[in-house]
């Protein structure tokens, strides 16, 4: 597909409304695909040809989580707290076919955009709620999920309203008793934010007697800080007895180097 071949949706700028930055799709040189910048910044990668091919590192780290935690192709109720180019939910209409999906997006232009020019797969059963992500869970009611995806978080520009233990609480009350929450957490070299994080989720799962806070990260950034991201996962999945062997698979799965911290671990690092 050129960029002629694109609907007029996807060469033209879209104007967010919330955030008031352009936001337009642009074709991706290098990895291929097809790249969703706002502001200016790249924000998602989608390849059209193969949803399973994942360029940011942090969503292939968040898809080997889902990739062991239940049976391949079995599908599973999740929910994606942030749209940007749908692609990890299109990753799992890839693998889990059938699996009911919703996304919560606060900005209204941007899921129209996104699926006007870069159409999801075939049968994607795909559910879209315009607005504030902790307002639309709360009206959820008891609706569960078995898994939660939080990918809304830049280092301390992040929401202060989902960035704290009562929100990690809220989410965490969605999930099924063998679910999990996913957080991308990006930060800069101080890893500030980051660290907060982790007390905030930390202290959100002790209160619902879950175990702790497992972190899945490039490994250099323990070593040497730096600008990047980190996926911190807490729920009843992580009680399972077969934790451990998933942490191998996630270990070796990548990106490498890969590191995969266990509560008590994450906690040495961050807390």
């Amino acid at each position: 597909m050129s960029a002629s071949d694109l609907p007029p949706s996807a060469r033209r700028t879209v104007q967010l409304s919330t955030s008031d930055q352009p936001a337009w799709i642009v074709k991706d040189e290098v990895d291929g695909g097809w790249v969703l910048q706002i502001g200016g910044v790249e924000q998602s990668h989608v390849d059209l040809e193969d949803p399973t091919h994942l360029v940011h590192e942090y969503l292939r780290r968040m898809a080997n989580v889902l990739d062991e935690a239940w049976p391949r192709r079995q599908p599973i109720r999740i929910a994606h707290l942030g749209a940007g180019a749908l692609t990890l939910a299109r990753y799992v209409q890839a693998t889990r076919p059938g699996s009911a999906q919703v996304v919560v997006e606060i900005e209204r232009e941007l899921p129209t955009l996104v699926t006007s020019a870069l159409p999801l797969p075939t049968g994607t059963d795909l559910e879209v709620v315009i607005g504030d992500a902790r307002a639309e869970l709360a009206a959820m009611g008891d609706r569960q999920f078995e898994a939660i995806v939080l990918d809304v978080f830049s280092g301390e520009s992040s929401p202060a309203h989902l960035a704290t233990q009562d929100f990690y609480a809220e989410a965490l009350a969605h999930l099924t008793d063998d679910g999990v929450l996913l957080v991308n957490v990006g930060d800069d070299a101080g890893q500030r934010f980051l660290a907060r994080q982790v007390r905030e989720l930390e202290e959100a799962a002790a209160a619902r007697g879950l175990s702790g806070v497992w972190t899945l990260t490039h490994a250099t950034l323990l070593l040497h800080p730096a600008d990047g991201n980190m996926v911190l996962l807490a729920g009843g999945a992580l009680s399972s007895p077969e934790v451990e062997t998933w942490r191998a698979a996630w270990k070796k799965a990548g990106p490498h180097p890969a590191a995969v911290l266990d509560p008590a671990e994450t906690v040495e690092a961050f807390g």
